[in-house]
């Protein structure tokens, strides 16, 4: 049997990685969801990068990443998909971000989102 290998963009991959975040805070594991937040993943082809600001956090990271590896590839519907940690001491950790900086940087990654909110009615109450 062979693995679906869809393509997705990484506006679908940040999606699904902060559905994720969220359901491991609703769940209560707020210190890691707060590792998936510390920074936005970059995607490349099917390799998505997370910068962590220390050994520690990356060790607490790896504890959960066969789970999210799961929820990407189902999700994403791509088997393919790997997750490279890269640890930077000098990573600024950002402070929480609110609805309008989570769509400002969706809005960088594909301006067509703006298309999608009207398109459907969508009021972000910014």
């Amino acid at each position: 049997m062979e693995l679906p290998t869809e393509a997705f963009t990484e506006t679908e991959m940040l999606l699904q990685w902060n559905n994720y975040a969220k359901r491991l805070g609703d769940k209560g594991f707020r210190i890691m969801e707060s590792l998936l937040l510390i920074n936005d993943p970059v995607l490349n082809g099917t390799t998505i990068s997370i910068e962590l600001p220390n050994e520690g956090s990356k060790l607490d990271f790896e504890k959960e990443m066969n789970g999210l590896l799961g929820h990407l590839r189902g999700h994403l519907h791509n088997h393919n998909v790997t997750i490279d940690i890269i640890v930077n001491e000098n990573v600024a950790i950002k402070k929480a971000l609110n609805d309008q900086d989570r769509y400002n940087r969706l809005h960088e990654i594909n301006p067509n989102i703006d298309l999608l909110r009207t398109t459907f009615g969508l009021d972000l109450n910014i």
